[in-house]
């Protein structure tokens, strides 16, 4: 195979969403120079785990993996799905790994049921909680007509220990995702949450409620935060707790917040900070929130051959924003164009468009 027909990329930076873009497309990619400077060089065990994860998930995928693990070859196969297991590494939570499956499950040849097992969520990596995934990404992908996903949280695992399940399913499988015109920012009529905890006193999960409800009950709007209290065999190994908070609009938009204590954090703390954070996100936002961007963006570039709009705010081109697009633009071809409103009271928004590149999942032309 020609160098021209690999792309290639240095470093780890968003080393999932490359890998996830060359899967899509078909396309070989090569990623060199994995932290070619640090004192401990190459792959990390959750990036090995996740290259294993898309091995089981693909039929035909070929990896070739350097003598120091600073470079990578991905020879993607076809989408396959299926039912199996994934023991995920302790250092990252199961987020880390089913944030990239959806962008492949309803692409697949065969349905996807997966069981993630691990660490739930975690203070550290700032990865997605199952609850971000449930409520914030399953909602967009529901958007672009992916009707039938479902995420269960099957045991809580806090860190470090974990030993946590959750229960990943994808039925709807569909040729390519609808093209979206989501150009009027929504206005966001009700606040729901959820406050859960494993392993400590119930009583951590109302105190984290009861701050966010301090900071969130001037908005007006209507706030109902759920406490989730999990025991005995079912809350993990380690005791935990955290929250998230969602903001929907009555056109099924949802923009979120979340936080995971840490050792000797106070849950009254953690529950103002996240309904902050709350308020920043959605001040900070056009259509969608910050971290389902990205699943949107590679959704509205794999659409059929037309033009698919979202209205976003200028807080959320950031340098990986940046970064995600070149990386998207290499892989697939697609451009992402920036427009700014020409109304005045619109001046922090600008107007995303992507023409589809007309992609049909290879696992639907072998089918």
């Amino acid at each position: 195979m020609s160098s021209k027909e690999i792309a290639t990329f240095e470093g780890h930076r968003n080393f999932r969403l490359r890998l996830v873009l060359s899967t899509l497309a078909g396309k070989p990619i090569k990623i060199a120079k994995i932290r070619s400077n640090d004192m401990n060089p190459g792959l990390k065990d959750h990036e090995v785990s996740f290259l294993r994860l898309l091995e089981s998930v693909t039929n035909g995928s070929h990896i070739e993996i350097s003598y120091t693990g600073t470079t990578i070859i991905y020879r993607p196969g076809i989408i396959i799905g299926g039912e199996l297991v994934h023991n995920c590494p302790s250092n990252k939570p199961v987020g880390y790994f089913i944030e990239p499956m959806l962008y492949l499950a309803p692409f697949s040849k065969k349905k996807f049921s997966i069981i993630f097992k691990g660490i739930t969520a975690s203070d550290r990596t700032g990865d997605a909680t199952p609850e971000s995934i449930k409520w914030g990404l399953i909602p967009i992908m529901e958007k672009f007509g992916v009707r039938e996903v479902s995420l269960h949280i099957l045991k809580r695992g806090s860190p470090p220990l974990g030993g946590g399940e959750v229960h990943l399913m994808c039925n709807s499988l569909i040729a390519q995702p609808i093209t979206i015109h989501a150009t009027d920012v929504p206005k966001f009529s009700a606040i729901r949450g959820v406050s859960y905890c494993t392993r400590v006193s119930p009583s951590i999960v109302n105190r984290m409620i009861d701050a966010a409800r301090g900071v969130l009950r001037p908005t007006g709007v209507d706030v109902n935060i759920t406490a989730d209290v999990w025991r005995g065999e079912n809350s993990g190994k380690s005791p935990g707790f955290g929250i998230t908070l969602v903001a929907e609009s009555k056109k099924g938009w949802r923009i979120l917040a979340e936080g995971v204590g840490s050792a000797g954090s106070l849950p009254e703390d953690l529950g103002e900070e996240v309904a902050y954070k709350l308020l920043e996100e959605l001040s900070q936002s056009g259509v969608i929130g910050r971290n389902q961007l990205m699943l949107s963006l590679v959704y509205m570039a794999i659409s059929k051959e037309d033009v698919g709009r979202l209205k976003v705010h200028n807080k959320q081109i950031d340098e990986s924003f940046v970064h995600s697009v070149r990386d998207i633009k290499s892989v697939l071809g697609a451009v992402v164009f920036l427009k700014e409103s020409d109304v005045p009271e619109e001046e922090d928004f600008l107007t995303l468009s992507i023409k589809g590149i007309g992609f049909t999942s290879a696992s639907k032309k072998i089918a």
